[in-house]
């Protein structure tokens, strides 16, 4: 889910290390329910997908990222520095929205897509959001 924006990809300025992202978690399944921990299946790429869909927290509140959604179970964030450290990157597509690039599909590498997925749910964490009354049936 992309904003329109009068800027193009190209124009775009590369993220700073220290920005944090949005994952919107959009299964059950990618939450563990006793420890409330982020799962690796939230990060595996799927094969419709250029890349992960994340959301630029300087530019919309873990609130705002559920909101978009029918179904969330909860926004994770993560340091765009930790997502670089393992050799990928988040490259914003407009001004509130990026894609976690340089996963491997599971069909092409099942072992790294899962490593880094893994890794990346290990530094991701769960933020309480709350729910908002004009939010189409979020809630947490």
């Amino acid at each position: 889910m992309t904003d329109t924006s009068s800027r193009s990809e190209s124009e775009l300025e590369p993220l700073d290390e220290s920005a944090i992202v949005y994952r919107a978690l959009l299964r059950r399944q990618w939450i563990d329910e006793t420890s409330d921990l982020v799962l690796l299946f939230a990060y595996l790429l799927r094969a419709n997908e250029p890349g992960l869909s994340v959301t630029i927290a300087s530019v919309r509140s873990p609130e705002q990222c559920a909101a978009k959604f029918i179904n969330c179970y909860g926004v994770a964030s993560i340091q765009v520095g930790q997502i670089r450290e393992l050799g990928l990157d988040a490259v914003p597509d407009s001004a509130s929205h990026a894609q976690i690039v340089g996963l491997p599909y599971v069909i092409d590498d099942r072992d790294r897509a899962e490593r880094l997925a893994d890794l990346l749910s290990c530094s991701a964490f769960k933020l309480s959001v709350k729910k908002q009354s004009n939010s189409c049936g979020v809630g947490f």
